[in-house]
């Protein structure tokens, strides 16, 4: 028997957008596995898998059919796709050429064997990160090492400034993604790139004064004000941009600290002194891996302490996303201590989203959740936190939460965002 997987969007479709999947040419109540699977650009073999009835029809639809077991149990329309695991232990998923679709197999087999052998049906989806008519054009102006995304249409678009964190080089994925949904995007670097310091010793904001002047000098980018968004040491870095510098409309922390963690931060005649961190105060789990959750210094004095950076001289409003189990460091601790120093300043209680069961790299939408993988500065694998069902659905509720703040007070309210979870 022949079973036929129909896809919805059938064909090329964005990474953030949900897929469904039907299956039909099933016997009535046949018992099936689906099975996902992709190769990322370094070739490590991902996977999911899940057990499946059909209906009394012979047709299974995922948005109506629960798993019964495998990578996930229950009614998880997408589980295929952020149930995904890693054949290599401690392997994250990324892109980096955006330019090229991830192809992900989906196979129909026959029974609920471990290891099912009989291959009814089968497709493949192509999951883009360039939505049609999305311009990469790559910047290297100064002192700059960027890519600049820009949306369908003439312009000029509103436009956002993303960073990432500690493992340095240039990241496009979610700045083309954003770039889909309407907004000039910068990727940015900051070390470790082409001929960007190699190794982060300090950060010296002067270099992200010219890319925020970059971005608002641009023919095709709104000049009333550009939005922030970053993530772990990114987001922190956009904390300080939105600090000291002016012409920033918002901006959205993703897990981070609001402190100068392991490097100075220097401005003009300001230096923010690193917070510092203990390394006796690293743990070890019961699995081996390395837990650094209360590696970095105690807050002393809280918001007042030197080490933090102050936030209360942002212009825009700020955004706080947080992952309850984050194990990088306690972000949702950091967010309410910056909270009370916006509102000790006489500053406006910011918007805190603090997601349960949710670790460190909340990514966009469908991502595979990575529990731990290999920290550049300690070269051995860490703990990250969270729980795969509780983190994806954070990432697609943040994604939401995401868009609309930046429409609202970046560009034109034209999304609106679901109740948190």
């Amino acid at each position: 028997m022949a079973a036929t997987v129909i896809l919805e969007p059938a064909g090329r479709c964005s990474w953030d957008e949900p897929v469904r999947i039907v299956v039909r040419g099933l016997a009535p109540g046949q018992r099936v596995t689906l099975r996902a699977s992709l190769r990322d650009e370094r070739g490590a073999l991902f996977r999911a898998r899940a057990r499946y009835c059909a209906d009394g029809t012979g047709e299974l639809d995922l948005a109506r059919a629960p798993a019964l077991g495998g990578s996930f149990v229950g009614l998880e329309p997408m589980g295929l796709f952020w149930a995904l695991e890693p054949e290599k232990p401690f392997w994250r998923f990324l892109k980096r050429d955006v330019q090229t679709p991830v192809a992900v197999e989906l196979e129909v087999l026959d029974g609920h064997d471990l290891e099912p052998e009989r291959l009814l049906g089968g497709s493949v989806l192509e999951r883009d990160f360039l939505r049609p008519g999305v311009r990469r054009e790559p910047v290297r102006a100064g002192r700059l090492r960027a890519t600049l995304f820009l949306p369908p249409g003439h312009g000029p678009f509103p436009g956002i400034i993303d960073i990432f964190g500690i493992g340095g080089g240039l990241l496009e994925y979610r700045a083309s993604l954003l770039a889909g949904h309407g907004f000039a995007t910068l990727a940015l670097a900051y070390y470790d790139f082409e001929d960007l310091p190699k190794k982060l010793n300090s950060l010296q904001m002067e270099y992200f004064e010219e890319a925020l002047s970059y971005m608002l000098q641009h023919p095709q980018v709104k000049s009333t004000g550009v939005g922030l968004l970053g993530i772990s040491l990114g987001a922190d870095i956009c904390l300080c941009m939105a600090s000291f510098l002016k012409n920033i409309s918002a901006t959205v922390s993703i897990n981070g600290s609001g402190f100068s963690g392991s490097s100075p931060i220097h401005y003009k005649q300001t230096s923010i002194p690193p917070l510092g961190l203990d390394l006796k105060r690293i743990k070890v789990a019961f699995s081996g891996l390395v837990d650094i959750v209360d590696a970095r210094n105690d807050i002393v004095g809280g918001y007042k302490n030197p080490s933090m950076i102050p936030i209360e001289g942002a212009q825009g409003p700020i955004l706080f996303i947080v992952g309850q189990d984050d194990h990088n460091w306690r972000s949702e601790f950091y967010a309410q201590t910056a909270s009370e120093r916006l509102q000790a300043h006489g500053r406006r209680k910011p918007q805190v989203i603090s997601y349960p069961g949710t670790g460190h790299y909340i990514e966009p939408p469908y991502f595979p959740m990575c529990p731990a993988s290999l920290h550049k500065l300690l070269n051995k694998p860490v703990i990250w936190g969270g729980e795969p069902r509780a983190h994806s659905r954070a990432q697609v509720d943040a994604w939401k939460q995401i868009l609309t703040f930046f429409h609202k007070h970046v560009g034109c309210a034209q999304e609106r965002a679901s109740p948190k979870l």
